[in-house]
């Protein structure tokens, strides 16, 4: 974590090399920040300085928490109402940073809500430490094990060491580490001082693949630990719960996990964070629950309260998770588990796809082919023996889920094909230039309408962006630039079977040795085999194609990918959201690590809506969020004051809210947001309220 002196204004910048984001907090004039020791702080932070002024303002209308130094939640001021506090020792928090951002001040503190700021006054210049704590969470080692699935098993008992709390607060992403990597090799071998959660929690399941891979996120989740039996059920102390219920055993672990997490996130606003909770609000005249007890209840006394709530009373109040993954029962994927636990990810065993189809073309593929046709696989019943790696299929969607993913050979029609190479480098990545570094390529003169784009990226404030163009681009030339570090490369040509074309011929990225790229779009025909081997050769994650696309389409697609991803939204939903305004969007996926965000969102998750004309000046609004790597699932949010005060978590969709026009232009304001009206994907700052039907 680093902090300097402000560029282009008094104050202060920070940021963190590792995941390339970025805030500031403004001063009345300069400052010198000195580093500090970080003990003084009740949360952990990675780094601190103090710095001398008499006020301190920050750029975005953000919830502040204030406590008292020893943790103590005092004032939570998402309904932004001005306060003045008494001299005394305050811990502020500053909510939806890009990172966890807290300052420390001895003395009487105002607090103003401008527009678009919030400003801290102190009675005279005061000395302020300032303290950060990344959202980067590495690993505590890695895992052996062999081809026995009992040491499988082992491996996952002991992902639970990675949790921070076994309070309802694990239901916060920060306090849910990453579970230890897990590797094959000859003989079963654990890091030292690695072992598993004290937590009086057992999953017993049958030893195989097809009831081991399910349980991943839930073992991680409770800190259990993973026996062998016959009858698959949760333990906890003296209670027991079947796993095999009326929707089947992987059914029922997911619902297990939706339950638990779910009241977690109910029963911790009786803990650090003490905020009116919408989900809260809604469920409590359901159930006989008393969060207060709760909160201070032992873990698997308070699984057996959780779990003795009927499933169908929470369902509809149970927000739509994060991910769902298809994990094929290889031994291979053993590798995916702590990546899937990592994202509590819902997992399905899925069935074989088998027998061939051909998609029909369409008309925008007739106009302007960029390579010939190809198959698609549609799901069949028989094992995995005969999956070529480079078939293409279309998967069962999973209920409940914002996004999808695939584990296993092939390549599934808009689902995210998963690579564990890929997840990796989530964790091994690098510190980062301070510059978020775009190269859009356009190799065919034909295609330059799409080459607008490089207008798209890079619109942001308080981030420093370097957009540069390239055309017509040799093997030679292309090969290089794959080659240098990068966050993002957007390809606008063509893709045959020798390669990536170039000026003078194809460029097979087999024939590079490394890749330096974070990730990619490339919008050409049948690209995916590319896309690929940019992952494997380095690249965190990427949008290809799985068949022809028609020139128009592929234009229109890749400019709305192009304002997503500048907006801070992961690969995997900016695809989705794309997708759904596009007649042939099926025709693109996501490789390797989906949830990979270009950009920090302007504040927390990056949020979509869809409005619909109610009233001469009523507008019904869903509001979606989309959890991030840095706003992880289970993160709560807020909307501007006029909408609601109370917090959501965050989810698609969190809400319906009836609102005015002048509502939504206050929340306008502050963010640019992608709509859905009439049909259409428009944007805040371009769409007229009048239009809406």
């Amino acid at each position: 974590m680093e902090f300097r002196r402000h560029a282009e204004h008094d104050g202060l910048d920070i940021y963190d090399p590792i995941e390339n984001v970025r805030f500031a907090l403004f001063t009345s004039a300069s400052v010198d920040p000195t580093p500090v020791d970080t003990s003084p702080f009740y949360f952990p932070v990675d780094a601190a300085v103090e710095i001398v002024t008499p006020m301190l303002e920050v750029p975005k209308a953000v919830p502040i928490t204030v406590r008292q130094q020893d943790g103590t939640m005092m004032v939570e001021t998402s309904d932004e109402r001005d306060r003045t506090l008494g001299s005394d020792a305050y811990l502020v928090e500053v909510s939806t940073a890009p990172m966890k951002l807290y300052f420390l001040v001895d003395g009487r503190m105002t607090i103003e809500h401008g527009d678009d700021t919030v400003r801290f006054s102190f009675d005279a210049t005061t000395a302020v430490r300032v303290g950060a704590r990344s959202f980067h969470d590495r690993p505590a080692g890695t895992i052996t094990v062999t081809d026995d699935v009992r040491d499988v098993m082992r491996a996952v008992s002991l992902f639970g060491s990675a949790l921070k709390t076994l309070s309802p607060e694990r239901s916060f992403p920060t306090l849910r580490g990453h579970p230890p990597l897990v590797e094959r090799g000859e003989t079963f071998s654990v890091p030292n001082g690695l072992g598993p959660a004290a937590t009086d929690v057992e999953l017993v399941v049958p030893p195989d693949r097809e009831h081991v891979f399910p349980v991943v996120s839930l073992a991680y989740y409770l800190g259990a630990t993973v026996v062998p039996g016959h009858d698959p059920r949760l333990v906890a102390g003296s209670f027991e719960r079947s796993l095999d219920g009326p929707g089947g055993y992987v059914e029922t672990v997911n619902r297990v996990l939706r339950q638990t997490f779910f009241l977690d996130c109910l029963t911790r606003t009786e803990g650090y964070y003490k905020v009116e909770l919408h989900e809260r609000e809604r469920v409590e005249p359901l159930v006989d629950l008393d969060f207060a007890d709760l909160y201070e209840t032992p873990l698997p006394e308070r699984l057996a309260v959780y779990l003795s709530v009927p499933f169908e009373t929470l369902e509809p109040h149970i927000p739509n998770w994060r991910l769902g993954v298809d994990l094929t029962p290889t031994i291979q994927n053993a590798e995916y588990m702590p990546h899937i636990a990592r994202d509590l990810a819902l997992v399905r065993i899925p069935d074989k796809p088998t027998s061939k189809t051909v998609k029909p073309m369409s008309d925008a593929q007739s106009e302007f082919f960029r390579a010939p046709s190809s198959e698609v696989l549609v799901r069949g019943a028989s094992g995995w023996d005969t999956v070529d790696g480079r078939d293409v299929f279309q998967v069962d969607p999973m209920p409940n889920v914002i996004g999808q993913a695939w584990a296993g050979p092939g390549y599934p029609l808009t689902v995210n094909k998963l690579d564990v190479s890929a997840l990796r480098q989530r964790i091994d990545r690098r510190p980062s230039n301070e510059t978020i570094d775009i190269h859009v390529v356009c190799n065919d003169e034909h295609m330059r309408e799409e080459d607008v784009v490089r207008e798209l990226y890079g619109l942001r404030d308080l981030l420093d962006f370097d957009v540069t163009a390239h055309y017509d681009l040799s093997r030679d030339e292309l090969t290089d630039l794959l080659a240098k570090p990068a966050d993002f490369i957007h390809y606008i040509g063509h893709v045959d079977e020798n390669g990536i074309l170039c000026a003078d011929g194809s460029l097979d990225v087999k024939s590079i040795s490394e890749v330096g790229v974070s990730a990619f779009l490339l919008n050409a025909c049948q690209s995916y085999e590319q896309g690929r081997e940019l992952i494997t050769k380095g690249s965190r994650g990427g949008v290809v194609t799985l068949s022809p696309v028609g020139n128009p389409m592929a234009t229109e697609l890749g400019r709305t990918l192009a304002r997503l991803l500048n907006c801070g939204f992961p690969l995997r939903p900016a695809l989705s959201i794309a997708q759904r305004h596009s007649a042939h969007g099926y025709q693109y996926t996501v490789l390797g690590d989906g949830g990979l965000s270009l950009v920090q969102s302007e504040r927390g998750s990056p949020q979509h809506l869809k409005i619909e004309r109610v009233g001469e000046n009523r507008f019904e609004v869903e509001v979606s969020m989309y959890p991030t790597d840095l706003f992880g699932f289970g993160s709560h949010t807020n909307f501007h004051p006029s909408w609601s005060h109370q917090r959501f978590l965050s989810t698609s969709p969190v809400t319906t809210l009836a609102l005015t026009e002048e509502e939504l232009r206050a929340e306008f304001s502050d963010q640019l947001i992608p709509i859905e009206a009439n049909g259409e994907l428009r944007w805040s700052d371009e769409l007229c309220l009048s239009e809406i039907e």
